[in-house]
Order: structure tokens, then sequence, then C-alpha cells
């Protein structure tokens, strides 16, 4: 089974793909599919007799409860892929005759720098004066698989002498240089809980990996309103959206105009040559103060369409793209 999920892991890993995924049918007949996204395309594994093992086999390596697939689990795990540690967290979800299973690549990827996130010189800019701020609040936002995580963290290694922490639901990369706090709430730490015990150790930078309800949104703006740099990433289609979202969270707008210093949405698209790059709209504090009291873009704002057909025409981007992506 090692051997499979190892030829699975190395197709993964050469594609640049975070997620595998593995579907369990139960009826009529016990099958099991395996297929990952590549460059915006589903493609499916080749099956072998004993796939169904495998997902057995994930659940052994991720020390999850073996008599019991019908409810939600998660796991993690490390496997040594070419003399390289590879961390690897596997989740499983269940309804009447089907189990989906998720297994994420944690680390596959080196540190980059932020010149390497896109080929836009402006925005490398404006994601590098990030690193200059000492307090305010930063939200990287997007649809899933667009690349925010690994904006957020490249934003991190670029800043330098600073102490970090952060609060994460799970921690996603670990790294050396940071304190990471990993949310556990049968252990009683919320991210309530979290924020009051980081806060004694006089942080530089607050991380908090992604925010899905009102806690981690209030949590966000409390810490920056303390006057510490916060920086986290937010599912949205734009950067429009997701400040919407933010007050659907029950954010107070005086507070979030206070605070909210800047926010970006991205997209990913591949170079060629197994490169990729990010394509950003993103907004600064004036823009943000425009957005919240108008509840509209200002004029001043360049919309993620229009820096699509700006990357276009400078040939960063081939123009076939766009059809891919619905903003």
């Amino acid at each position: 089974m090692e051997e499979r999920l190892i030829e699975c892991l190395k197709i993964a890993m050469e594609f640049h793909v975070t997620d595998i995924h593995f579907h369990l049918k139960t009826y009529p007949k016990e099958s099991l599919s395996i297929e990952m996204k590549i460059e915006q395309d589903v493609k499916q594994m080749v099956p072998k007799e004993d796939d169904i093992r495998l997902f057995r086999y994930l659940m052994y390596k991720a020390n999850l409860d073996l008599s019991d697939i019908h409810h939600p689990q998660t796991g993690r795990f490390e496997m040594e892929i070419d003399g390289q540690p590879v961390s690897l967290r596997f989740a499983l979800v269940s309804s009447y005759h089907n189990t989906s299973g998720v297994l994420r690549i944690l680390n596959q990827h080196s540190p980059l720098h932020i010149e390497d996130l896109t080929v836009d010189y402006d925005t490398s800019i404006w994601l590098r004066n990030i690193t200059k701020h000492t307090s305010g609040l930063f939200i990287f936002s997007g649809p899933t698989g667009s690349g925010k995580t690994t904006t957020l963290y490249t934003i991190l290694n670029e800043t330098k002498g600073k102490k970090i922490f952060t609060l994460e639901d799970p921690v996603e990369v670990y790294h050396e240089n940071y304190v990471q706090i990993q949310i556990n709430d049968h252990q009683h730490l919320s991210y309530d809980e979290g924020i009051k015990q980081l806060m004694r150790h006089d942080p530089d930078i607050i991380m908090i990996g992604e925010i899905r309800d009102s806690q981690a949104a209030l949590m966000a703006v409390r810490s920056a309103l303390t006057g510490h740099l916060v920086v986290t990433s937010l599912h949205s289609q734009n950067c429009m959206s997701a400040i919407d979202r933010l007050l659907d969270l029950g954010v107070d707008m005086y507070q979030l105009k206070d605070v909210l210093i800047g926010i970006s949405n991205q997209r990913l698209f591949n170079l060629g040559a197994g490169k990729r790059s990010g394509v950003y709209e993103y907004m600064n504090r004036k823009e943000v103060a425009y957005a919240l009291e108008h509840r509209c873009v200002s004029e001043t704002f360049i919309t993620l369409q229009k820096q699509l057909q700006n990357a276009v025409k400078k040939g960063y981007i081939a123009s076939d793209c766009l059809e891919e992506y619905t903003l």
C-alpha cells in the first residue's frame, strides 16, 4: 500500500497539487476512485486492484478510528519521499453510500520570496510594503486553491527580526521560527483563549490562519486594535465581498475602518514549465475606508478583472486563461 501512496504523492508533487481526493463507494459494490486537480482539470488515477485497501491504510497512517467511517475524522502523519520529509493531513466525511477522503500535502513547497508570488512588479511592491507595517490588519482573500495561504506564509517568511505567533485550525505549514498554536476545542483552547495566551509573550505579528466564523473575525480585529500587526486569510471572490463577509460575521464597521489597512484577492495562473503566478486585486487603506463608507469600490480601485486583462496585455498569461475563471 505504501508504494501506491508514494506513487500518488509523487504525481501530486510533480504538478504542484496540494489535495488528493479519494471517493469510496459502497453501493452497488465497493470501489475507490482517486482524483486530483491539475491545471484546472480533474485527473483520475488509473485504478488498481488493491486501491480500496489504500483508503484503510490512509486511515491507519493518520491514526483514525478504523471502525468508524460514519463520522468526520482528521489526522496527520509524515512520510519520506525521495529523502525529503513530507507532512500530510487526511480528512474524511461520509454520506449514506459514499465516503470522501482528502489527503493534503502541507509542506511540499520551498520557502518563496515575495517576487516569486507574482510577475507583476506593482503587486510585488504592494506585498513587500506589508512587511514594513507594525500594526493593523491585512487580509489575504480568494477562493479555494487560489494560493492565499502561500501568500500569507511568504509574507511572514519575508518579515525579518520579528516575534511571530500563529493561531491556526489546523496548523497548515510548520515553521521553526514561529510559535504556532493549534486551536483545539476539546482541550478548551479556543481563539479567545489562544489570543489571551499569546498576548503574554508580546508578539510583533499575529497570524490567524483563516477567518471562518465570528469568533475568529472578532479576534482578528480585537488583536489589531491592541496595536499589533495581524495577518489572516478569508475565503471570498473579491475584496468587496471579503469586507461584506466580515460585516456579516458581526465585526463593527467603525472598528474595521480603524484597523483594516489592506486587503487582497487573488487567482493562480500557469506560466508553463511548472511555474505559476498570482494575479491580485488589492485595496489600500483609503480604498478600504471608501468601500466601508459607500459599500462599493472607489474609482481608483483596480479590479481583479482589470488586473487579469493587464496581465494578458503584458504577455504574463495567455488570453484563453481568462475563460477558465468566473469573477
